[in-house]
């Protein structure tokens, strides 16, 4: 669970066939990922009935073994534990998806008109002529934007906290530094939309088209298990996917980066992937 490997866990005590087989009640008990509200109270349900089920099933047996039809105490005692979120409050597990989105919507927007702006203003030229490299335009057109984004992280994380009382139970700066991960990738993705873009309109129809896939393959609003194959596979290339599982982690869970290894290595993949083709596409559109 703790891990993202499993979001419920069942634990059988060493002495549950000893108590079953003499005739005594037995007792499991249940841990649920309450991270996720929605799939944890289907879990929540799903123990229950299985505690309910297993042990009507086990007392009739004992019954009707000794001929008896009288009423009987259940065979089996159900416990439920939810971590992390023990009362289940939505607002934990929204606010931090919200923390992505907006940052993804904001980075995509303000960049994807960035060299469109500059061509319709006619100074693309200007930049034509400088010694600096391509990588160097490209990195200096999405730093002031980094700039931007984190006070808006940071705006988002106070209301979090002071208006809907969601605690921060992992380390805010390990939060910070995949997050600038998260929008360094975000960033090369708008600056490849304004390449591939002639107007500040297209740029920004572009912009919103990359945003809506986004917001229902990434798990920001429906559990990634609950769709089919076909749409789990493709969120794979959905950068928010990777970051939703940091965010969360991190505030909810209080996650460490030694849980969140395989998401870091995919943000850091794609951020590479985007900026090397924003870079490329900016320096055959200057040419």
């Amino acid at each position: 669970i703790e891990a993202n490997n499993a979001q419920a866990a069942m634990i059988i005590p060493p002495d549950y066939s000893r108590r079953l087989a003499s005739g005594e009640p037995a007792a499991v008990a249940f841990i649920i990922d309450g991270s996720d509200p929605t799939t944890a109270n289907t879990a929540l349900a799903a123990a229950t009935l299985i505690g309910q089920s297993v042990g009507a099933e086990i007392a009739t047996g004992r019954l009707a073994a000794r001929g008896q039809s009288a009423l009987f105490r259940p065979a089996l005692n159900v416990s439920t534990q939810v971590w992390y979120n023990p009362d289940l409050v939505s607002a934990y597990y929204m606010i931090p998806a919200l923390i992505g989105l907006i940052l993804q919507f904001l980075a995509t927007m303000l960049t994807s008109t960035a060299i469109v702006r500059e061509r319709e203003r006619g100074t693309i030229e200007q930049l034509i002529v400088t010694p600096l490299q391509s990588w160097e335009l490209v990195l200096g057109k999405v730093f002031p934007y980094v700039i931007i984004l984190f006070f808006t992280m940071l705006e988002v994380l106070i209301a979090g906290v002071y208006l809907f009382k969601v605690p921060i139970n992992g380390s805010l700066a390990l939060l910070l530094g995949l997050s600038a991960l998260f929008v360094v990738s975000t960033l090369g993705m708008g600056i490849f939309i304004s390449t591939i873009s002639n107007t500040q309109q297209e740029a920004t129809i572009m912009t919103m088209f990359t945003l809506l896939p986004s917001i229902f393959l990434s798990g920001f609003i429906y559990p990634l298990a609950a769709m089919p194959a076909i749409l789990q596979a493709v969120s794979y290339v959905i950068p928010l996917r990777y970051f939703l599982v940091v965010v969360r982690g991190i505030i909810i869970k209080g996650a460490g980066l030694e849980a969140l290894g395989n998401e870091v290595f995919a943000l850091t993949i794609f951020g590479l992937i985007i900026m090397g083709a924003a870079a490329t596409r900016f320096r055959k559109r200057l040419d």
